[in-house]
């Protein structure tokens, strides 16, 4: 034999060996699964709720106008901080100056009348003093003459002196009870005169109390001509201009809006959470805040409100007052203060939140593409073989249809594929809270257990039992849920 001949022998021997090889592989793959597998290990979880919205501050006034007149100056800009009481607007006050000058005039004339009639009474005091020392002289000078007109009496009786006598005593004793009416006359004109004064200072004084509250009241007008800032803060909004006209009116109204003070000490991110995610959420829960203008470095804060109405997302209604369908889409105004906002900071600038609603440790965690959901009675068939089967459905076709049992065979179940000696086993499990990529696992999984969590649409018609062949090299299929 040629030595041609031979390696042409040889390659065709060699070609019969490879291609039988080739053949009892492809039967020996023939219905295996390739699938992405990972094995169960522990992690720290924590479960986040993302929501977006705005930036808004704690507390803010819109300073309306509460006097109608032109806007005579203007003290600040749009943009400049404020103090608590500082006049940041000021609306013409001509006629309420003239009317508060002409208050003024009226309280001094009042209490003018009042100091005059307050020394009438100093006056009538002591004109009172003075009758009241007449009477008493009066009195004692009375004594003096009725002694002297007995003294009189009993020397004419014993005649010692004349008639004459007598009767000049008797004159000075009449005329001093005479003296004595008139002295206490005066005295009771002069207590009326000072009762009367005392009656027109409690007049006075009342028309000082009434002119003084006239001068507060035009005095209050007054001061509604100034703008007043309520609280410290920066000016968020200054809609009119020097020599616009502004007039009192309802709030919000174009016509006295003068501008928007926001108290920048608590700077808030006003977010909307949907209704799924709002159950998890609770005052105090820790958050990063990313705001689109600031840059990509996030910045921390807190729970702080939490909304109690929903809100439509379609067109922000409160969901109560509206008339559109409960089914519609919903959220929930979620307020988080943040710990330490950047410098420049302004409202209305728009931001996401992230909010850690729980975060657990040391815990089982798998990827979540791995879950699956089986009907039990699925689950079922797969565990028995193609007698048992068999039998059964020869056993049913006799039997009435059991409802109770169609409804337990619907029953869903929750699970992963777990891989055991190259089987897909599927195994029940319990879950509790889920990251952005992971799920923990209660109770079903062990730790180094190896399960499948790739493709997708191989975990959703892979059956229990299938013989799986790995291939972990092109990494794991993440396709998006449809």
């Amino acid at each position: 034999m040629k030595t041609s001949t031979k390696v042409i022998l040889g390659i065709l021997v060699l070609a019969l060996a490879g291609g039988g090889a080739y053949y009892e592989y492809r039967v020996r793959r023939q219905g295996e699964v390739i699938v992405q597998t990972s094995q169960v290990a522990r992690s720290s979880l924590s479960s986040i709720v993302t929501a977006s919205g705005e930036i808004k501050p704690r507390t803010y006034t819109n300073l309306a106008a509460n006097a109608q007149g032109r806007v005579t100056a203007l003290m600040v800009a749009e943009g400049d901080h404020v103090r608590k009481g500082q006049v940041v607007a000021q609306i013409e006050k001509v006629q309420a100056e003239a009317d508060v000058d002409a208050q003024r005039a009226t309280v001094a004339s009042a209490q003018s009348d009042a100091a005059s009639a307050e020394v009438g009474l100093k006056v009538a005091d002591d004109t009172i003093a003075v009758q009241t020392a007449t009477v008493e002289r009066t009195k004692k000078q009375l004594d003096i003459a009725r002694i002297n007109f007995q003294r009189t009496a009993d020397l004419l009786e014993a005649g010692v002196i004349a008639r004459q006598e007598y009767d000049r005593s008797k004159s000075d004793y009449e005329q001093q009870q005479v003296g004595l009416t008139e002295a206490q006359l005066r005295l009771r004109q002069a207590e009326t005169q000072r009762a009367q004064t005392a009656a027109s200072i409690a007049s006075s004084q009342r028309r000082v109390t009434q002119a003084q509250a006239q001068l507060s009241r035009v005095a209050d007008i007054l001061e509604k001509h100034d703008v007043i800032a309520p609280h410290d803060g920066v000016v968020t909004n200054l809609p009119v201009r020097v020599g616009e006209t502004v007039v009192p009116g309802v709030q919000n109204s174009a016509a006295s809006a003068v501008m928007t003070i926001a108290d920048m000490s608590l700077i808030t991110a006003e977010v909307k959470v949907d209704e799924t995610d709002i159950v998890n959420l609770k005052l105090g829960q820790t958050a990063t805040i990313l705001i689109d203008a600031v840059g990509t470095v996030p910045f921390t804060g807190r729970v702080i409100e939490i909304g109690n109405t929903a809100i439509l997302r379609s067109t922000g209604a409160v969901a109560s007052n509206s008339a559109t369908t409960s089914s519609e889409a919903k959220d929930f105004k979620v307020v988080i203060a943040l710990d330490s906002p950047p410098a420049g900071i302004r409202p209305g600038l728009s931001c996401t939140a992230k909010i850690t609603t729980a975060t657990h440790n040391d815990v089982i965690a798998i990827p979540i593409q791995a879950l699956t959901v089986r009907q039990k009675g699925d689950l079922d068939d797969a565990a028995k073989d193609d007698k048992q089967k068999e039998a059964e459905k020869k056993a049913d076709s006799s039997k009435p249809i059991d409802l109770v049992a169609q409804k337990a065979a619907r029953e869903e179940v929750i699970g992963v594929f777990v891989i055991s000696n190259g089987i897909a086993e599927f195994r029940p499990v319990q879950t509790s809270i889920s990251g952005a990529t992971d799920i923990e696992i209660t109770s079903g999984l062990k730790q180094g257990e190896q399960i499948i969590i790739g493709g997708y649409q191989i975990i959703r018609t892979l059956k229990p039992g299938a013989k799986v062949t790995i291939d972990n090299q092109n990494g794991v299929d993440l396709e998006t849920k449809a």
